[in-house]
């Protein structure tokens, strides 16, 4: 999973990226292609 500064740029990356909000930190997630798993805080 990358930690990043800012998830902007990575939404972008591929079209079913959700950003999503769990215990004040904010994710995307991928169901279909799970490379594409991020943090951010």
């Amino acid at each position: 999973m990358k930690i990043t500064n800012s998830l902007k740029a990575l939404k972008t990356r591929h079209r079913e990226n959700r950003m999503v909000r769990r215990k004040g930190r904010v994710y995307i997630i991928n169901k279909s292609n799970p490379r594409f798993k991020a943090r951010q805080g």
